[in-house]
């Protein structure tokens, strides 16, 4: 990401097509709730409460009376207070639980943080103080050939969960792929977690009940040994810094102990906002009705950008879009390495993302890694038209010029 900032900054005038960002675009509908929301603060007697005094390590206790209230509602649950945890950002959620239930141990031994599908989401290579703790594990690829299309499944023949196992971690939907784990995949690994107690963290930052950027069928999953992770980046918040842990409260409470030595607690303002926009119901619409048809009709854009420009006769496949805000892209025996295609397509305008950095503790070699795209969706639809040309020009160029 440095080196894409660093091209744009020194750029000189060039126009890039920048299909690289993890931001999400603002959406007026998306900015103005978020100002309605705010007014509604100001005009209210709690806003000193709010702003000018610190709060509970746990978090803002109306935002965590209206998750319990929400989610008992939306999917049957029995939660109480006690089992939901605010954080600032997801992020830093990650962190306490990767240092909190692994890593290094009283004995001097290692507790693992376990990946079981690789690729996954970049920032979990850096949530552990002792990298060595980090285990990812190669998935199997269902690939349709005729479609251009494939999709990763893990690979349960190989993914060990035992008691050097300390917690396990994945995104769902998946930031890079889109790809979402099944609820059969998700119960087989919270199975095989479950006789250890191993805590299985789901990264929810773009699943339903909102930002809900799932465009396939998907509900969260909850259990004893489950912690279900979200984040309020996606739904107009990012620079508010608001995560969301639900769990038991054993589980809980480890990780705001964690929590208050770290930080204190998070953003107040957003906090406030945010319990207002779901109480409201207002976030959950907003998303359903606007965030998410947005970024699907994106991917179908991009979708069919791709179809047309690229040749058939190559070995190109695009992971099944399931949700998130990106398109992961696979050439499959890819004379030149991704970081090397990366380059290539800078020097045409089109900045995308090198795949290789989405495969944190996966140590064993797989060309595969150095094979592979992300693309953001949060281009408009010129941008994303254009930008599939380009690169079905470049890439079609290397192929020839290998054989």
């Amino acid at each position: 990401m440095k080196d894409i900032v660093e091209t744009l900054q020194a750029g000189a005038g060039k126009q890039f097509i920048n299909l690289s960002a993890g931001n999400p675009l603002i959406l007026p509908e998306v900015e103005q709730l978020w100002r309605d929301c705010t007014t509604e603060l100001l005009a209210s007697s709690e806003y000193g409460e709010v702003v000018c005094r610190y709060g509970s390590s746990q978090g803002y206790a109306y935002l965590i009376e209206t998750i319990a209230s929400d989610f008992n509602r939306r999917y049957g649950l029995d939660l109480n207070n006690n089992n939901i945890l605010i954080t600032p950002g997801s992020q830093s959620l990650y962190f306490c639980a990767a240092n909190a239930f692994g890593g290094l141990t009283t004995n001097g031994g290692i507790k693992q943080i376990v990946l079981p599908l690789s690729p996954d989401y970049t920032g979990y290579g850096g949530i552990c103080l002792f990298q060595d703790a980090l285990v990812a594990y190669k998935p199997t690829l269902d690939v349709e050939e005729e479609a251009h299309t494939f999709k990763y499944r893990p690979d349960f023949s190989q993914l060990s969960i035992t008691e050097r196992t300390g917690c396990i971690i994945f995104s769902r939907p998946s930031n890079p792929t889109g790809n979402i784990l099944t609820d059969n995949e998700v119960g087989k690994i919270t199975a095989l977690a479950s006789p250890y107690n191993i805590p299985v963290l789901i990264d929810s930052a773009y699943a339903p009940p909102f930002p809900a950027l799932n465009y396939t069928d998907m509900k969260p999953v909850f259990g004893d040994n489950v912690i279900h992770c979200m984040s309020l980046s996606k739904v107009g918040l990012p620079g508010e810094r608001i995560g969301i842990a639900i769990g038991s409260s054993r589980l809980i409470q480890v990780l705001e102990s964690f929590q208050t030595n770290l930080c204190i607690h998070s953003s107040r303002y957003g906090q406030a906002i945010a319990a207002n926009a779901i109480s409201s119901g207002a976030l959950a619409n907003i998303s359903e009705q606007f965030i998410r048809p947005f970024y699907q009709k994106k991917f179908t854009m991009l979708e069919d950008s791709l179809n047309s420009a690229m040749p058939k006769n190559l070995p190109w496949f695009l992971h099944r879009g399931e949700g998130a805000i990106f398109a992961w892209l696979w050439f499959k025996d890819l004379p030149i390495t991704d970081y090397q295609l990366y380059q290539q397509l800078k020097k045409v305008g089109l900045i995308v993302v090198p795949g290789s950095t989405f495969f944190p503790g996966l140590r064993e070699e797989w060309q595969h890694k150095q094979q592979c795209l992300r693309i953001s969706l949060t281009g408009s639809n010129e941008e994303i038209a254009k930008g599939m040309k380009l690169l079905a020009a470049v890439v079609q160029t290397v192929y020839q010029l290998s054989s």
